[in-house]
């Protein structure tokens, strides 16, 4: 089932697809069907209590041919960074694009969201503590970079930089995650493509790692990294990140005021 979040009429609803449209799970609107165009599209996580923040964790060089296109050794354990969720924008939103930089770079990620506690789990049992996936445009402005390995806030941590959406796919549905296939274009043309089953660390041994050290809670999200094939971004460019059978993630860079 696909599953997404919206404001619609004043008031944020849980949604899923149904022939082609939004329909409302709100117990006011229950069964109530609206047309994509009709709404705000929020990022499709499932809200957490105040007293917990969502952790996010995201993977840099996760891809050897993205490694080798940054002219980086591929990595021999996950390169991981921390981010927040206030960077996290919805389906068809604004991201900002800062003055004077250079390099901007869009990124097509599969974000894995957590389902229930995962804490020592073994990569065998790992998919089973996975509530659903959905699409992930980690954006980088690498003019800001200064370690590669572990990209600092100002790369990667910026307001309206990762967009997520449109969907949160019930993992269910999602038999085989680490063969789908990822693909991102810049206004209408394919600028990038490539495929899960070239992760380094796939979706399992992610888990098999963090839970390790650190409890994986419902609702954390984990970005798993992107292929090569990134360019920079301008205003007004539209670029759409999609995965097979997960959604097609549309964002527009508009130029920081």
């Amino acid at each position: 089932m696909k599953r997404a979040r919206i404001a619609w009429s004043g008031a944020v609803h849980d949604a899923i697809e149904r022939e082609g449209q939004l329909e409302l799970l709100t117990p006011a609107f229950a069964g109530r069907r609206l047309a994509f165009e009709e709404v705000v599209w929020l990022p499709p996580l499932p809200p957490l209590s105040p007293q917990r923040p969502r952790t996010v964790l995201a993977l840099g060089l996760n891809y050897a041919d993205h490694a080798k296109e940054l002219a980086f050794k591929a990595p021999e354990e996950p390169l991981v960074f921390v981010k927040g969720e206030a960077s996290f924008i919805g389906h068809r939103g604004l991201t900002l694009r800062p003055p004077s930089v250079a390099f901007m770079h869009y990124e097509c990620e599969l974000a894995v969201v957590i389902g229930r506690t995962a804490r020592r789990v073994h990569k065998d049992d790992a998919l089973n503590f996975v509530g659903g996936y959905t699409v992930a445009n980690d954006y980088v402005v690498r003019d800001y970079l200064e370690n590669w390995y572990r990209p600092n806030l100002r790369a990667k941590n910026r307001d309206t930089c990762t967009p997520i959406g449109p969907w949160r796919v019930d993992a269910a549905d999602v038999p085989d995650p680490m063969n789908l296939a990822l693909q991102t274009t810049v206004n209408g043309k394919l600028t990038q493509q490539g495929s899960t089953r070239d992760m380094i660390f796939d979706v399992p041994t992610l888990i098999e790692y963090f839970s390790a050290f650190m409890t994986l809670q419902p609702g954390d999200v984990i970005l798993t990294g992107t292929p090569d094939g990134v360019v920079d971004c301008q205003p007004g460019d539209v670029v759409v990140t999609s995965i097979e059978g997960i959604g097609d993630l549309v964002n527009t860079i508009t130029q920081h005021p």
